[in-house]
């Protein structure tokens, strides 16, 4: 499926408010709202869409320590990398996992609640993982920028 600037249009003011009526967003792109609605629901069958969620305030809900964890893989063979994979998508705690290049074969963003949590995080979650050779941790100390709009142009 191929995207006019209509649906870009779309796709941008859903990112500002995924609650937005159909009714305004039609308004927004200038279109009546049948087939703004159709536009919506084709963007959603083929994926442009993958959901709609509510961006919570970390702080208010307890959760101060984020970090990226550069992780290093005992082998790099395909089974040992989809073992890895497999294990990493199931823990809450990781945020983003990234399959990179350079020193670290893994980039991952670590959500906890602070530092001694995100201690035993290690300890007892990404050490236990017989895949892992080496860890190196970036604590963030503050956040200047946090954005999950994607320019789509």
């Amino acid at each position: 499926m191929n995207i006019d600037h209509i649906d870009k249009k779309i796709l941008d003011t859903l990112q500002e408010d995924g609650r937005i009526t159909n009714s305004d967003l039609a308004k927004i792109i200038n279109i009546s709202p049948p087939p703004t609605s159709e536009r919506v629901k084709k963007l959603e069958k083929n994926g442009y869409i993958k959901k709609y969620v509510a961006l919570v305030d970390p702080v208010k809900v307890g959760v101060t320590c984020f970090t990226y964890v550069e992780v290093t893989l005992v082998r790099h063979g395909k089974d040992a990398v989809v073992r890895f994979m497999s294990s990493i998508v199931a823990i809450e705690e990781v945020l983003e996992c990234h399959h990179i290049t350079g020193g670290a074969d893994f980039l991952l963003k670590i959500a906890t609640k602070d530092i001694p949590t995100y201690e035993q995080f290690i300890i007892q979650t990404l050490t236990a993982l017989p895949e892992v050779q080496h860890l190196k941790t970036l604590v963030v100390l503050s956040t200047l920028k946090q954005e999950t709009k994607i320019p789509i142009g």
